[in-house]
């Protein structure tokens, strides 16, 4: 069993001086690039930029010193940033703050369950499809700034729909001059990475930032700033409790559950990334705990929900980062940039903000692996994959994740009842004889019924059992079950029910091959007793002896 133990204590005990002063120049770098990510992941979550920073430093430090990763850098993604807008709209920071807490809450008690490995239970198909979909939802929501539009509306713009209806109602607001402003730092995170050598090292979101300042404030450009927007606070993360109601807890469950399922998924999703790049392998319980505790500790100091994020977590490897130290270090880096230079943040353009937003959007979209999947993948993943999307787009993810984990279940369901089978024997002469399975090497006793299951006997199958066709000449019906591996109560009532009709009819069931699943569950039933023990034979060489015992009144 998985150990409960953070890989901080682990990696401690071979640790040396020379992997410290690595640790500490990966953590600088990471914050670096973490800067201007978290403020404008904040902005997009519809709260204030410092609180992007708070993030990055609480749930930062606690997850990487209580994670089950190596290298796992935590902060704040752009998968939360519309539920935290819509969280934020309806109840409020203290509405957040509350979903956050119990969404820590949750993924604590499911590492302590260890529940680290159910997460592989969730489709890809769900899981690419809403992030493509939040993907697109982050691409609306920035048109506004990077075309520098005035946008006037009573009620703040939440749905992704009404954001782009008002990008059209607006347009006639274009600014060219924010417009100038987005292209160009676009242009630089697009391009900055392909520049040799030294420059390639110097994070492009960092440059696109500088340039973006330097154009609006040296050129006197008529273009909104954060500092026009909002209110720049440099202050330290001060801790507080929110004011828990059991209306508030009823209002904003469905949403903690949404931001534990996403946090656990797009962690250990980030976990075996890193894995693969450190040739390692992750606790994911621990990581789960991990992931719980810093976002319960960055909702108290101010924060947003957070988890871990693979592109920092990528560069933090690539800058030769090996211990959880050195996400420990990127959350102290970050604390001391807050404190000194958080006022200058004020100066920022929006266009670059959302340019950036545009790169982030991008890069998680994997439209690559959508078309790929539209390509290649059974109709009934499609399905899941599209719906998924769409209903991201249209409406929001809670309600992409509940009906997309439904329609796949069904679907699967579907899947899995077309493959169960309840076939009579049929003789076929050009059958191979040499095979010891062979029908045409047995002899079934006049009389006899002989019906192979093949798949598993589950409720969305269990209807097939009673279409076995029954005679009053028939004596016996042999159920061959090798190629059942489960059964499930709906399918076990459907077997009572054909023994009632067997007994009416005076027909005796008789059982082969029942594997130790089914045979577990038929006991537990007392079905095992009901038919008597003698009628449950090993092979079906045994089962038809039996018949011929039975058909013969031997028996």
């Amino acid at each position: 069993m998985e150990k409960l133990v953070p890989k901080l204590f682990t990696t401690m005990k071979n640790y040396s001086k020379e992997q410290f002063v690595k640790d500490v120049i990966a953590g600088i770098i990471v914050a670096i690039i973490a800067l201007p990510l978290s403020i404008a992941l904040a902005l997009a979550s519809g709260v204030t930029p410092e609180k992007g920073i708070y993030t990055a430093i609480t749930a930062g430090f606690v997850i990487s010193f209580l994670g089950g990763s190596r290298v796992q850098i935590a902060g704040p993604t752009a998968a939360f940033a519309t539920i935290v807008a819509g969280i934020v709209a309806k109840n409020g920071m203290e509405g957040l703050i509350v979903a956050t807490v119990m969404a820590g809450i949750i993924l604590i008690l499911m590492g302590l369950l260890r529940l680290g490995n159910l997460i592989k239970f969730i489709p890809y198909t769900i899981t690419t499809g809403f992030t493509s979909g939040i993907a697109v939802t982050i691409l609306v929501g920035q048109i506004k700034d990077f075309l520098g539009l005035t946008v006037v509306t009573k009620e703040p713009l939440i749905a992704t729909t009404d954001k782009l209806k008002a990008v059209f109602q607006f347009i006639d607001t274009f600014n060219w001059q924010a417009f100038l402003v987005g292209m160009v730092c676009l242009a630089i995170l697009i391009f900055w990475p392909y520049l040799p050598g030294f420059f390639k090292k110097i994070p492009p979101s960092l440059i696109a930032v500088l340039v973006g300042i330097g154009m609006v404030s040296g050129l006197d450009m008529k273009v909104n700033t954060i500092g026009d927007l909002y209110e720049i606070s440099s202050k330290l993360p001060a801790f507080s409790v929110p004011s828990f109601s059991f209306g508030m807890v009823q209002e904003v469950l469905p949403d903690a559950f949404t931001i534990a399922i996403l946090a656990a998924i797009e962690s250990l999703l980030s976990c075996v990334v890193a894995d693969s790049m450190v040739n390692g392998r992750h606790r994911s319980n621990m990581e789960l705990i991990a992931q719980g505790a810093g976002n319960i500790t960055s909702a108290l100091f101010g924060g947003i929900p957070a988890t871990g994020a693979i592109a920092r977590t990528a560069a933090n490897v690539k800058n030769g980062g090996r211990t959880p130290v050195a996400g420990m270090v990127h959350a102290v880096t970050l604390l001391l940039i807050l404190v000194v230079l958080m006022p200058y943040a004020a100066l920022i353009p929006m266009p670059a903000i959302a340019a950036i937003l545009f790169m982030v959007a991008y890069n998680m979209s994997e439209w690559r692996k959508f078309l790929h999947l539209l390509k290649t993948s059974p109709k009934s993943d499609i399905i899941v994959l599209v719906s998924t999307f769409i209903l991201t787009v249209v409406f929001d993810l809670v309600v992409a994740i509940e009906v997309g984990i439904v329609l796949a279940a069904m679907l699967f369901m579907k899947r899995m009842s077309d493959e169960t089978e309840v076939e009579g024997w049929k003789y076929v002469d050009e059958e191979d004889d040499t095979d010891p399975d062979s029908i045409s090497l047995r002899v079934v006793p006049k009389g006899t019924l002989v019906y192979e299951i093949s798949g598993p006997l589950f409720f969305g199958a269990a209807d097939k059992i009673l279409k076995i066709s029954l005679e009053e000449a028939d004596q016996c019906l042999v159920l061959r079950m090798r190629s059942v591996n489960a059964i499930d109560a709906t399918a076990m009532h459907s077997l009572e029910e054909l023994y009632e009709q067997c007994k009416k009819k005076n027909i005796t069931l008789v059982f082969s091959h029942v594997n130790e699943q089914p045979m577990k569950v038929m006991e537990k039933s007392n079905f095992v007793e009901l038919l008597g023990r003698e009628n449950f034979c090993v092979h079906i060489d045994d089962a038809l002896e039996r018949a011929k015992k039975v058909c013969e009144g031997q028996d």
